[in-house]
């Protein structure tokens, strides 16, 4: 009787069992079932359809130039004039919208040359323009996605990560003016997605869709570069990748002889660095190719490189200087001409300073067109030789030392060591009336002429012929070796009539030192100069040009140090706590102000602390030889979201070794990968990763499903509630605008 009732309590419990067993699997079926296509392929649908809606509407807003449109469409229209220009990024991303410009037929007249300059007046493609960098940032939302989607996270995480930069207004500002950095963004989307879909193939090497997307990985690293050199930073993460993946079949357990291991690396080396330099190259041969006419870039380039230009419209008023010539001379950065006048320096001024009350030295800008300034004597200037063997005809040189004789009163410009009015620190410039040789004054009146441009050494030294228009000199004060200079951060009081000073900078290698002999003023019909004679092109083989123009361009990005108003320190980044005034509207009261997403920007903070917590307690954890993970939540947490962090790591971390300018824009690329580390670290909390659990693996999807909609939600809040000063088609009372000056955000008529 008892062994019956034994039998039957055992038939019980292992229904029971089996009962519970079948419990379990269909509540891991409801965990673990892998997502359909048509819900993936509906995911990407609305994620592209918000992203292409965020970034066309009202692209047309505001009809004026905004931020630096004034750079990017101003080399638009250079290359559409085929005139060369100098500018600090490579030239991919430039020479894809002047060939929209191209497209649509535009000339180039128009030089973007003022912030508000209105584009509806001078008949401008700005809406061609804008138009292909939305489509550029719109397509960084799918490709996102499907990066998200290869790296084998739900479609919930794929949404939550194309979502963060969708909705991100940082994104959508840059995705919507007339600027590189959608076209950088998109490149480094495009480079993640490709290495991301050729680490599926890894275990088919050599196979034809292995070459395809190692190749594809290529062309995208090859794009970053070519639009920006901070693209280097995404070198530096699929480098480490790269090292780390050839560290592991260097390992013999793989299988692999040494042959087979140098088949690898040889196909990495060319797909990764050598291919994607030759597309390098290419575009800057473009880049020549077009740029073929005399422009404003000459000045920075070597006489050699301007022998291989064909001489623009700009050339026929390009003319030699000679001793005895009368000519006007304009500032470069301020395009204020040299000029003297019948009135002194007060004796003494507001702050009690003691000036040699003679006469003054200023620079006047043309208030009413060039002609105003051609006609007055006192901008008029004759350049006297110091050697008397020197007559009229004889052409002036750099290097050449030169008095310069004022005509409107007689006298000879000086400088000494006297304080300026504005710069305690500089020299003043005045007039002299002494006229002996070898005088106190005469030696204060000799100026030596440099050539104002870029080199080192002997170059910058070299003996160049001066032309009107098309050599920038230094005047470098003989006797006190002090630079010629004015600037306009401050102007002369009523005693200077709103004048700009000029005095001697003692810094003679500061580029605002630079000058234009302008125009001739006593040129005959008689005279030789008068005749344009086009001058002969010399043929300039394309790695020396190149040479010259890479070196150039390092220097000078390198010399971005300078202060500016809305420059961040990159600590400030991931929080989005400042951002940069990119327009703003007067008189109507409207402003575009670039800021991120702060919910976005801030839930990605969370997820970078989160998972550097989780790997801390991994392995502590480990160290007490408890291992809490499953194989798969391994390989996600240290591979998967690992390669992502330190993507992030790669983009951002580097900038503060970087003595230059920096801006919130420098930090995109990184939150770009960081959103994409956030979807797949969410997905994994909202996972059961544990090895032993009463609970099934995998996602719990009501727990995700409701993360990613309160993310969502926040962010497309946050987007509506700046919208007015993200697309600055409204106004807002000060009060509203008080509402939106989080952090450190200062925005315009908050008052």
């Amino acid at each position: 009787m008892s062994s019956v009732k034994k039998k039957t309590s055992s038939k019980k419990a292992v229904v029971a069992d089996k009962k519970a067993d079948v419990s379990q699997s269909s509540e891991a079926q409801q965990y673990v079932a892998k997502d359909t296509d048509l819900r993936y392929y509906w995911g990407l649908t609305i994620v592209t359809v918000l992203a292409a809606f965020t970034r066309f509407v009202m692209i047309d807003l505001p009809p004026k130039v905004v931020f630096d449109e004034v750079h990017f469409g101003k080399f638009a229209s250079y290359y559409l004039e085929r005139t060369y220009f100098f500018d600090l990024h490579p030239p991919f991303a430039k020479l894809l919208i002047a060939f929209v410009g191209w497209l649509v037929g535009y000339d180039g007249k128009f030089k973007f040359e003022n912030i508000n300059d209105d584009y509806v007046t001078y008949n401008v493609p700005y809406v061609a323009y804008r138009s292909l960098i939305a489509l550029q940032g719109t397509a960084i939302v799918p490709v996102m996605y499907w990066t998200m989607k290869t790296l084998g996270y739900s479609a919930s995480a794929c949404l939550l990560s194309s979502m963060i930069v969708c909705f991100d207004n940082a994104h959508i500002i840059d995705s919507r003016l007339i600027l590189l950095d959608a076209m950088l963004n998109l490149a480094v989307a495009l480079t993640m997605l490709a290495y991301a879909k050729f680490s599926t193939y890894r275990t088919q090497p050599f196979t034809r869709i292995w070459w395809i997307w190692l190749n594809l990985t290529g062309v995208a690293l090859s794009l970053v570069i070519s639009t920006k050199y901070v693209g280097v930073l995404t070198y530096v993460t699929i480098g480490i990748a790269v090292v780390h993946e050839l560290w592991i079949l260097l390992d013999y357990q793989r299988g692999l002889t040494l042959t087979e291991f140098s088949k690898h690396f040889v196909a990495r080396f060319y797909s990764l660095i050598v291919f994607p330099f030759i597309l390098y190259l290419f575009w800057f041969w473009v880049h020549f190719a077009v740029l073929n006419r005399s422009g404003p870039g000459d000045t920075f380039m070597s006489s050699e490189f301007q022998e291989s230009l064909v001489e623009s419209p700009l050339a026929k008023f390009s003319k030699p200087v000679n001793f005895y010539d009368i000519v006007t001379i304009k500032h470069k950065e301020t395009e204020a001409f040299l000029h003297s006048h019948k009135a002194d320096y007060p004796l003494r001024y507001e702050d009690g300073r003691i000036s040699s009350n003679s006469q003054q030295v200023t620079a006047v800008k043309a208030t009413e067109g060039e002609d105003s300034i051609l006609n007055d004597v006192n901008n008029h200037w004759e350049i006297v030789p110091i050697d008397p063997k020197f007559d009229k005809g004889v052409t002036v040189f750099t290097n050449d030392i030169i008095r310069l004789k004022h005509v409107g009163t007689g006298g000879y410009m000086l400088a000494h060591d006297v304080a300026s009015p504005l710069k305690s620190t500089n020299e003043e410039f005045t007039i002299t009336y002494d006229e002996e040789p070898y005088s106190r004054a005469y030696n204060e009146s000799l100026f030596r002429l440099r050539l104002a441009q870029g080199g080192s050494g002997a170059n910058k030294n070299r003996k160049k012929l001066v032309k009107t228009k098309a050599t920038p000199v230094r005047l470098i004060h003989v006797d006190t070796v002090v630079s010629m200079w004015t600037h306009d951060d401050e102007v002369l009081p009523e005693w200077g009539f709103g004048h700009q000073e000029v005095s001697g900078n003692k810094k003679n290698t500061d580029p605002s030192n630079a000058w234009f002999f302008d125009t001739i003023v006593n040129l005959n019909a008689n005279d030789s100069r008068s005749t344009y004679i086009p001058k002969k092109v010399k043929p300039l083989p394309f790695l020396k040009k190149w040479f010259e123009l890479q070196f150039l361009m390092f220097h000078h990005n390198n010399k971005l140090s300078s202060e500016h108003p809305f420059a961040s320190q990159p600590n400030s980044w991931p929080l989005a706590v400042s951002g940069v005034s990119f327009w703003n509207d007067n008189e109507n009261k409207k402003q575009i102000f670039f800021t991120g997403n702060v919910v976005g920007f801030w839930f990605e903070v969370c997820c970078l602390a989160v998972y550097l917590g989780l790997l801390l307690a991994d392995q502590v954890t480990r160290r007490r030889n408890i291992h809490l993970l499953n194989k798969k939540a391994q390989s996600r947490l240290y591979n998967t979201l690992g390669f992502l962090f330190i993507g992030w790591c790669a983009h951002y971390l580097p900038f503060f070794l970087m003595n230059r300018q920096k801006f919130l824009h420098h930090y995109l690329p990184a939150h770009l990968i960081a959103a994409l580390f956030s979807g797949g670290l969410a997905e994994f909390v909202c996972s059961n990763n544990r090895i032993q659990s009463s609970s099934p693996i995998g996602v719990n999807k009501h727990r995700f499903t409701a993360l990613v909609f309160v993310v969502c939600a926040g962010l497309v809040w946050f987007y509506y509630f700046f919208l007015p000063i993200s697309y600055g088609h409204i106004s807002l009372p000060p009060e509203e605008i008080r509402k939106r000056q989080w952090l450190d955000m200062k925005l315009h008529y908050s008052k």
